[in-house]
């Protein structure tokens, strides 16, 4: 985007620079969400979290990815060609949330959290630049 904010975030801003209150913003930032242009691509890492299963999968998983049988969502980044900086903010903040509801394990977290690890630690990825982003 020209203004250099995705989406949700310019939609964000936009409303809440009316004066509105952040409920509202936040509400116009979600529905820019729910479009498969932007919100889309969240939706497939949530899918592929889910047909992961669990953390003991995830090696499998990478091995699929790695021979082309499986695609890899939610890594690599057209702007950022290394760690994404906004996911140590979100991890810090998803982390807090969780406690604050009383969660001690959310199984997509425990799985995204495995798979994060497991390809930070893997040549393959790191070679090829694909490292986590929030995108």
């Amino acid at each position: 985007a020209d203004h250099e904010l995705n989406c949700s975030t310019a939609a964000v801003r936009h409303v809440g620079s009316a004066g509105t209150d952040p409920f509202c913003a936040v509400a116009a930032g979600c529905a820019a969400l729910y479009g498969p242009l932007h919100g889309g691509a969240n939706e497939a890492v949530l899918r592929m979290l889910a047909e992961i299963g669990s953390a003991d999968k995830v090696p499998q998983f990478l091995a699929d990815v790695k021979a082309r049988k499986r695609k890899l969502m939610g890594f690599g980044h057209r702007v950022y060609k290394n760690f994404d900086p906004r996911a140590h903010v979100l991890r810090s903040h998803a982390k807090r949330v969780l406690e604050l509801c009383g969660t001690e394990s959310e199984p997509l977290m425990d799985v995204a959290q495995a798979l994060e690890q497991a390809a930070l630690e893997d040549e393959f990825f790191v070679k090829r630049k694909l490292f986590p982003n929030v995108d």
